[in-house]
């Protein structure tokens, strides 16, 4: 078989497992209009009304599953963690408390290994959820509430290896954390709280944590002279200076685009307020980094001014947020 072949043979395989995978995600959509909705709306009340965590638990791949599921609950603001169902049989039952939620997943819902877990919220009248494609299975059958997967075929072609039904679970996972998100108005604020690190974490920074203040900043007062401006300009180095009026408003801006832009032999004679820029862009001190960011790429400028109540307190650039990831 030449290069070329196989390269294509390779590739219909993939368009064949995203296809497949697809189906199965419209046909999790179209249950929500046979009786998963109601469910679905069973499952997130019953969250948001609990004191305690939500358990989340499985086995095989849909343990795997189950830990991606506890982990994206816990960093968009609803308190939960992976317990591995064999190590709850063997003393990890004692994590589980009397004001938590279970939510269980097994395709076909009769993993042995979750039956201490079943056993353990009959016994305690700990609600338990169950995600799985058999109803009248030992996981379903003892369910609070069950959410049924529909079933379809899966991306392997002997129909064994858990794909479609593994993208369907993360896809309902997924679900009731954005809308227990969104019942709770939980905000960008609240998300950066837990990712403090990483790309994401400095995206959601502020920019009060990143901007440049006193002496640092580049300011003149209005009626200075353009000679002055332009050695705040080129000794700061941020390629501008914020005019200041008499209260200590920012009144306006000169970058090294307007120095261009009035570049003449009188340039030097010239007073800052005629050649500034009046009522600049500029960016309140509790915005997030990642909005400055958008701010400066949507005006293609260098920095911004920092203001609280008009009055300029700081300064950020673009090399700011490049430095610490952000950009």
């Amino acid at each position: 078989m030449n290069k070329t072949s196989t390269e294509s043979s390779t590739v219909a395989s993939a368009l064949r497992t995203l296809t497949t995978e697809t189906e199965g995600l419209q046909t999790l959509k179209k249950a929500f209009h046979s009786g998963l909705a109601k469910q679905f709306e069973s499952t997130v009340a019953t969250i948001s009304g609990i004191a305690g965590r939500v358990i989340v638990t499985g086995m095989g791949k849909s343990g795997h599953v189950a830990a991606k599921i506890a982990a994206t609950l816990a960093s968009t603001g609803t308190p939960a963690f992976f317990v591995h169902p064999s190590e709850a049989n063997h003393g990890d039952l004692g994590m589980i408390a009397r004001d938590d939620v279970i939510l269980a997943l097994s395709w076909s819902g009769e993993a042995v290994e979750l039956r201490g877990t079943i056993d353990y919220s009959k016994r305690f009248n700990i609600p338990l959820i169950a995600i799985t494609n058999n109803d009248k299975s030992t996981l379903g059958s003892h369910a609070d509430i069950v959410l049924m997967l529909p079933k379809e075929k899966e991306a392997c072609p002997h129909n064994l290896a858990p794909t479609t039904s593994a993208v369907m679970q993360l896809a309902l996972g997924d679900a009731i954390a954005i809308a227990l998100l969104e019942n709770r108005e939980f905000t960008a604020s609240d998300f950066g709280v837990f990712h403090p690190g990483g790309k994401l974490g400095a995206q959601l920074s502020r920019v009060r944590d990143l901007m440049h203040t006193g002496d640092a900043m580049p300011l003149v007062k209005s009626g200075t002279q353009m000679t002055d401006a332009i050695l705040q300009i080129s000794g700061k180095g941020f390629g501008c200076v914020g005019v200041t009026g008499d209260a200590g408003d920012l009144i306006g801006i000169i970058t090294d685009g307007d120095l261009a832009r009035h570049l003449s032999g009188t340039l030097l004679e010239e007073s800052v307020d005629d050649i500034m820029t009046r009522d600049p862009q500029t960016v309140a001190p509790d915005a997030l980094a990642v909005s400055a960011l958008e701010i400066l790429n949507k005006r293609a400028i260098g920095a911004l001014i920092v203001t609280e109540e008009r009055k300029p307190i700081g300064i950020l650039s673009f090399h700011d947020l490049l430095r610490v990831g952000v950009a």
